[in-house]
């Protein structure tokens, strides 16, 4: 018997996996030489001075550039405006809800730069959704998207938040086009009438301007200090706050660069963001990962359908794009993207598995194979990823970055054999510090520096990992993670549903999942695009149940409780 099997662990934290780096990616972890993201945001900003850093481009064609020394100058005005005007002391929650646009950087570093904590918001959520994340990150203050004003009193009823700033996404444009967009705004009726007081960005900017003397520099923020509340959704409750350090995000930085690195020409490169930057991937990856880098951005606010990027993808020179397998899939099927396929070096895909077709559409279309990582909110998020420079290999989602060790462990936190199945746990400097006022949900999964992800996976003898299962009950719906919970306890509150299940059902066509509930109801005359349209007025719209089904009753176990399984295998075996 040889000593993995007697010590699996043995097995894990021998690292396997470093024999497999690709050629050129340091198998140490080498921290950056900053103390805080305020810190790393003003060097870069030294740096890169006018180079370009980010476009905003709207389906139309129309966009505003901004470079590393504006942004720098905007972010300090509006840390001086959170600090010196609004009165917010370091450490106190400042939410953001925008689209991808010049005013997210803005105001992301002018956060950080305050000391100030971020709290990522989805701008599409509802009212009632923005409401429980508000109340639950104690946000002082939100900077909300001008086309979401009419949700302000609703939104920020019984929190915190005693301050909003409004932008809109051609807010940094030239005056021309600026005026331009929004006067077409104005006659379309696209802007509603704010249901609170705010204060326009520009405004902001224009009195906090007076006081940017006044901040420190560097700021006293250490890689200790909290740095973001990213919110994930829990498969028990209601969503959850990860507890992101200054030292957390800055490790991953330090990370995924390790590997990027070989394949990103410092300064040279241009980005696509398409996907959200409130999400942990895009946040990382594409914000901080290229700023870091002296790249330009092109930010597009609104993806979808993918035919809105096309503008940007044609007047922007584009050599990096990251994505998920339906949006991969999509664009590849669309024929103005394949006649004229930009010139990538580098495709990243995360948030949802990779489907072998996609990724072999992906590769005949622009001659490049996507690479597949995997991360999640609580890990800043990369914890693995197949490497540009080595094997790529397609069903894995590739080794550990550097320092990170990955377990496959037992329900007892006892590490498996290699090769057998179990939950991923993972030990490293992107660890979150726990949940945000959730002490016992901390405790469950977070022993001796490892995290328990809930994540089925394996690991091949030369350390890539798969992943076998996913969570639970966790709905995949294109990168997005649906909690059945959460649309069960919406469902519920129609006065003619008496009980509710929500599962994923395979979608075939795009890839990932889809929405479906089961209702039980003793209205006869309920009909489906009476559940969905109810639904839709209380969720965001991947959240939605795409399908409903009607039944006399759901599946449960002798205490009570819904058994969700069943209903997954009824689909199964109805399919099979």
């Amino acid at each position: 018997m040889n000593d993995t099997t007697q010590n699996p662990a043995q097995a894990y934290d021998s690292q396997p996996w470093l024999a497999s780096y690709g050629e050129g990616v340091d198998k140490d972890f080498n921290p950056l030489p900053d103390r805080n993201l305020a810190d790393l945001i003003r060097r870069v900003a030294k740096e890169n001075g006018d180079n370009t850093a980010f476009v905003t481009c709207l389906d139309n064609g129309l966009h505003g550039e901004m470079t590393f020394r504006e942004a720098d100058v905007y972010s300090d005005q509006f840390a001086a405006y959170l600090r010196f005007e609004l009165g917010l002391e370091p450490g106190e929650r400042v939410a953001v809800q925008l689209p991808n646009c010049q005013s997210y950087p803005v105001a992301v570093f002018g956060i950080l730069k305050a000391g100030l904590v971020l709290v990522n918001v989805n701008p599409l959520y509802t009212p009632r959704e923005t409401n429980h994340q508000l109340k639950d990150s104690g946000a002082r203050a939100l900077l909300m998207f001008n086309l979401f004003g009419h949700n302000i009193k609703d939104a920020t009823a019984g929190t915190d938040v005693s301050h909003v700033i409004m932008a809109g996404a051609a807010e940094f444009f030239p005056g021309p086009r600026r005026l331009l967009i929004n006067t077409v705004m104005k006659l379309k009726k696209m802007v509603p009438q704010p249901t609170g007081e705010v204060t326009p960005i520009k405004e902001a900017l224009s009195r906090g301007k007076a006081h940017v003397s006044k901040l420190e520099d560097p700021v006293r923020r250490g890689p200790d200090d909290l740095a973001a509340l990213q919110y994930t959704g829990g498969t028990t409750g209601p969503a959850k706050g990860a507890m992101l350090t200054h030292g957390n995000l800055l490790a991953n930085l330090a990370q995924v660069n390790a590997v990027s690195k070989p394949v990103i020409e410092p300064g040279k490169e241009t980005v696509l963001t398409a996907l959200p930057l409130y999400h942990i991937f895009a946040f990382t990856n594409n914000l901080m990962g290229f700023y870091y880098n002296g790249c330009r951005n092109v930010l597009c606010p609104s993806p979808r359908p993918p035919s809105n990027l096309q503008k940007a993808f044609e007047k922007f020179e584009i050599t990096q794009f990251a994505g998920v397998n339906v949006l991969f899939h999509a664009l590849a099927n669309e024929p103005w993207f394949k006649s004229n396929p930009p010139a990538l070096r580098q495709t990243v895909s995360g948030g949802t598995a990779l489907h072998q077709s996609v990724a072999d559409e992906w590769k005949a279309c622009t001659g490049v194979q996507p690479v597949e990582g995997y991360g999640l909110s609580e890990t800043s998020p990369v914890v693995s990823t197949n490497q540009p420079t080595g094997e790529n290999r397609l069903g894995t989602i590739g080794l550990p970055v550097p320092g990170t060790i990955v377990r496959i462990i037992d329900e007892e936190w006892n590490p498996v054999p290699a090769g057998e199945v179990g939950e991923l746990a993972v030990k490293g400097p992107q660890v979150f510090q726990g949940y945000w006022n959730k002490p016992e949900e901390t405790d469950a999964v977070l022993k001796d520096d490892f995290f328990r992800t809930g994540d089925m996976a394996a690991m091949d003898p030369d350390g890539f990992f798969r992943i076998v299962d996913r969570k639970k009950d966790m709905i995949d719906v294109s990168g997005f993670n649906v909690y059945p919970n959460e649309v069960e306890e919406v469902l519920s509150e129609h006065p003619d549903i008496d009980e509710a299940a929500v599962i994923g059902i395979p979608n075939q066509e795009a890839g990932g999942e889809t929405v479906r509930a089961y209702v039980v109801t003793r209205n006869k005359e309920l009909k489906e695009e009476d559940v969905i349209e109810f639904a839709r007025k209380n969720l965001t719209a991947y959240k939605v149940p795409k399908e409903v089904r009607f039944a006399d009753e759901l599946p449960k176990t002798p205490v009570g409780k819904i058994l969700r399984k069943d209903l997954r295998n009824q689909v199964l075996n109805d399919e099979g």
